[in-house]
């Protein structure tokens, strides 16, 4: 279970650092176009002009924690939102991406999962 933990949470910090360096420096291939609905969605998002920087900011942090094997949990908790939004457009606005997306879902349960330990505090009746 350590060596699959490690690999996941590795893995899942490089794409996030990944993807989010991407946004500022534009290494990867271009993306295909998006349907129109979607395409409104992220007209929305980047006419907020601090939108996406703190998203991509975040996005390198939280890559950076999880390569780094620092705070974990905490990383996967300020992660989870963005993921559970990357999964939802995907599956309601531009499905042809939903490849990576799943990869990164399941990634981020299987750690969820695997340091629960953590969160276990959380769930304690005051």
């Amino acid at each position: 279970m350590n060596k699959a933990k490690t690999a996941a949470r590795i893995v899942f910090g490089l794409l996030w650092l990944i993807f989010g360096l991407n946004f500022f420096f534009n290494f990867l291939p271009p993306q295909p176009p998006v349907p129109e609905e979607a395409m409104k969605f992220l007209g929305g998002l980047m006419a907020n002009p601090y939108m996406f920087p703190t998203i991509k900011s975040l996005e390198i942090i939280v890559g950076l924690m999880l390569v780094a094997n620092i705070a974990v949990p905490l990383a996967l908790v300020l992660i989870a939102p963005i993921t559970v939004n990357i999964l939802l457009f995907h599956a309601i606005l531009a499905p042809a991406g939903m490849g990576v997306t799943l990869l990164m879902v399941i990634l981020n349960v299987f750690l969820g999962v695997a340091y629960f330990n953590s969160y276990k505090p959380l769930f304690k009746k005051v």
